[in-house]
């Protein structure tokens, strides 16, 4: 397996939010984990990779995506153990409204410019199909909508950061 078939299978796999994934042909044996499954419970942003052989039978290309993913942060493996998605969140907000959730991995921005005022903040009462903020992916601006209407309860994200599928980005109450 050359240089490019393994970038083409990683990017794949990221965009797909794949927890775990195993390929053998040949003489080549690949196995990725990544999240929390692969750190003993602590939460990284950086897929874990090891090509040593495994029992299991080789996954389909369309293997399983999880429903969650890794939280953004630096976690090392000595943190501690949280709950799969451990991001920076107060522990009250996790029970204050319903998250709406990043689509795509991109980078995160709360207004259409630098010089434009954020299309929310915390307080504003949003209706659905109302635009949130724009998750920038490959040089294209998705605009990204609330799913139900309600009140900013948290915004999670910074402007400007990078988000990983499936992050939670908003508490709307």
């Amino acid at each position: 397996m050359n240089p490019d078939d393994l970038k083409k299978i990683l990017d794949a796999l990221s965009q797909a939010d794949v927890r775990e994934f195993a390929l053998k042909t040949g003489e080549f044996d690949l196995s990725l984990r990544r999240g929390p499954q692969a750190m003993s419970g602590a939460s990284t942003n950086l897929p874990a990779a090891s090509a040593a052989p495994q029992s299991a039978a080789p996954a389909p290309s369309a293997a399983p995506v999880a429903a969650e993913s890794p939280a953004v942060s630096t976690a090392s493996a000595s943190a501690p153990a949280a709950a799969p998605e451990a991001a920076p969140v107060p522990a009250k907000a996790a029970a204050v409204g319903t998250p709406l959730k990043a689509p795509i991995v991109g980078t995160f921005y709360a207004s259409s410019s630098p010089d434009a005022a954020a299309y929310v903040k915390v307080g504003d009462t949003v209706a659905a199909g109302q635009i949130l903020c724009i998750i920038e992916a490959m040089k294209l601006m998705n605009e990204i909508e609330a799913e139900t209407g309600g009140v900013v309860r948290e915004i999670l994200v910074k402007n400007a950061e990078p988000v990983e599928y499936g992050q939670t980005l908003f508490l709307i109450e």
